[in-house]
């Protein structure tokens, strides 16, 4: 049997993609990886759509449109994804870094998540911080990024939405992650439109993450 090198990790870049397809390929992935299976990220921007988590209330959906509900396996409440806004998904082998002498858990994998943001963001001038209490990243009060995992098998898959250029009217349908109120914000709020592109943020956010979890990255 190979032996998988402990600190490699592929990137796909998959474009604008319906939620739903790549979710059930994020299943189909952790079910069907092995020993030798590479951790991967996938960068993705989906079409309009309301996801709402696990345990979600639907009481945390205010008003019903013509964009579709979802309900999803990962963690969390009702959130929205659309065009413009950056998705990085993280298929983790959790277990098998552990074994491998990495630490790594649960809490560790949100948190460097969340710090991936705050450095990126960080690069654009803008100051983002997490809460203790409220997964995500958060800018003056706003929100800027949301987050959701699943762990199957001692694998992670799922991960963050951080809003660039994008349209934030749908979440006024939803309390956002659960949270009556909660306003949302987005890059270009801060920075001039041309320079938040999801292009040009993704590099950052991949680079940043890598870093914190110690991984070569391979095709990107």
């Amino acid at each position: 049997m190979a032996i998988l090198s402990d600190s490699a990790i592929l990137i796909r870049q998959l474009g604008v993609r319906d939620y739903q397809e790549i979710w059930h390929a994020m299943q189909d992935f952790t079910d069907q990886r092995d020993a030798d299976s590479a951790d991967e990220i996938w960068l993705v921007q989906h079409p309009p759509v309301f996801t709402q988590g696990s345990a979600g209330k639907p009481e945390h959906l205010l008003q019903r449109s013509a964009i579709p509900v979802v309900q999803s396996d990962r963690g969390g409440q009702i959130t929205y994804h659309g065009p413009g806004q950056q998705v990085m998904y993280v298929l983790i082998d959790i277990k098998r870094r552990k074994a491998q002498g990495h630490e790594l858990n649960v809490r560790q994998l949100v948190t460097a998540l969340e710090q991936s943001v705050v450095k990126t963001l960080a690069d654009y001038g803008v100051q983002a911080y997490p809460k203790a209490d409220a997964p995500g990243v958060y800018v003056n009060g706003k929100k800027i990024c949301s987050l959701g995992l699943r762990i199957r098998k001692g694998c992670s898959f799922h991960g963050l939405a951080l809003n660039i250029n994008m349209d934030l009217s749908p979440f006024q349908n939803i309390n956002p992650c659960g949270y009556a109120g909660l306003e949302m914000c987005q890059l270009a709020d801060f920075v001039p439109a041309d320079e938040a592109q999801c292009d040009k943020v993704a590099p950052k956010l991949v680079t940043y993450f890598t870093q914190l979890l110690a991984y070569n990255v391979t095709n990107f």
